[in-house]
């Protein structure tokens, strides 16, 4: 097939662009702006414009496929259904691609990417040879979000947003919990866990649902659900290189999978063993000022924020740890505002930047962030700064907020990256 990617440069559709053309597919796509991720593809041969005016659409393509972040009326979609081209969104495409595999989904809130990685991990030193999407670069791929293998399984990751992952039909699921997010779509909790239990109700007979049961949560979606369930806290916690407690509970899910393909818990436990985290998921990219440590984090929900300051604060005490928290999206600040006020009280310092607004034309609030800072002090007992912009954060980082051998860490899931980057190389 003739295929064009729009939003080409997504963490997503950048893995399904690079595996449908090592299938020996003609693969093209746009996207904003150049980043890392376009030009590894450009690297493979696939063409990327940087420009989505509708002019790079091939007339003669078999296949659209979008990202979540190109709307409707987007010139690139508007000129592909005057050309009368199929469309398909990142995970209706996904969904296709994988029909044919026994598909094992990672899905929930938190902790999908890191449970994809080392479950790819383990698959790899298993000697499954899985086909593999996931939301993140691995050093195990070759420092790559895809892989395409030789046999009949196939590992994604499984996104709950605007109920994408009803596209996948899974084989074996992997659910590491479900409490909540994504409240610019889901009316509210219920809803949002009846998207799961959809999800869930699409095994067929034989497969299973692997989950936390100590879990409220879980333990009332898996129940609503009629499927076989595999309870992966009745196994021990598996040791990795990455830290946190909510690290070795995705592990967990791992030893689980692994049980239930038959697998010797020695063979998965030593590939977990090695796991020492994967690109933006507690990364240290490197050091500043001689002495202080630059972790790299994509965090933006509370419990994620929380979970891993207080993991990197005990991996690394008595070092002081200091945050420079990017909120992403106003309409998830303000849905999850009173969480977010007591989810810093593990740093010493906190630098807050402007919410990146990654979803402006669905917005319908904003976050006044000086009153977000002081109620943020007040509930998590940190010191906290905002700042207008990345550049000045890093000045004030420099200038003022970091001490010899602290720890900053750098999270959201915005264009924060970048100064977690760009601050090593002052």
């Amino acid at each position: 097939m003739k295929i064009y990617c729009s939003g080409i440069g997504g963490i997503g559709l950048s893995a399904y662009a690079a595996l449908e053309h090592a299938r020996g597919h003609e693969v093209s796509g746009s996207d904003r702006a150049a980043n890392e991720t376009i030009r590894d593809l450009e690297s493979q041969g696939i063409a990327v414009h940087l420009s989505q005016d509708g002019s790079h659409v091939p007339r003669d393509a078999n296949l659209f496929v979008y990202s979540e972040a190109v709307p409707k009326d987007a010139p690139e979609r508007k000129k592909a259904a005057e050309y009368g081209i199929r469309q398909l969104s990142y995970f209706g495409a996904l969904g296709e691609a994988s029909k044919s595999y026994k598909l094992i989904g990672v899905c929930g809130t938190h902790g999908k990417s890191s449970t994809t990685a080392m479950a790819a991990r383990f698959l790899l030193q298993a000697g499954f040879d899985p086909t593999i999407i996931i939301g993140t670069k691995l050093g195990e791929l070759n420092g790559r979000n895809w892989r395409l293998g030789k046999s009949d399984f196939f590992l994604a990751e499984a996104c709950e947003y605007r109920r994408s992952f009803l596209f996948l039909e899974p084989s074996i699921i992997l659910m590491t919990n479900c409490d909540g997010d994504h409240f610019d779509y889901y009316r509210d909790s219920a809803d949002y866990k009846k998207a799961f239990v959809e999800f869930i109700r699409k095994l067929p007979d034989g497969g299973m649902l692997i989950t936390h049961m100590a879990d409220k949560d879980c333990k009332a979606v898996a129940e609503s659900c009629g499927v076989r369930v595999v309870d992966a806290d009745e196994l021990p916690l598996p040791e990795l290189k990455t830290p946190g407690l909510h690290m070795q509970k995705n592990g967990q899910l791992v030893l689980a999978l692994a049980s239930a393909l038959g697998i010797d818990a020695d063979v998965c436990r030593e590939a977990l063993s090695g796991y020492a985290g994967s690109w933006r998921r507690t990364e240290v990219v490197g050091t500043v000022l001689n002495s202080v440590t630059v972790i790299d984090d994509y965090g933006h929900h509370p419990l994620e924020v929380r979970s891993t300051l207080e993991a990197i604060r005990d991996a690394y005490a008595p070092r002081r740890i200091v945050c420079a928290f990017q909120p992403h999206t106003h309409n998830r600040t303000l849905a999850l505002y009173n969480d977010f006020t007591t989810s810093f009280s593990a740093c010493d310092a906190l630098v807050l930047l402007p919410v990146y607004d990654a979803r402006s034309d669905t917005e319908s609030e904003t976050v006044d962030l000086e009153k977000f800072a002081k109620d943020i002090s007040t509930a998590s007992k940190a010191t906290v700064q905002t700042t207008a912009s990345l550049d000045q954060a890093s000045a004030a980082l420099l200038d003022s907020v970091l001490q010899q051998g602290d720890v900053l860490v750098c999270m959201g899931a915005g264009s924060i990256t970048n100064l977690a980057r760009s601050i090593v190389s002052h």
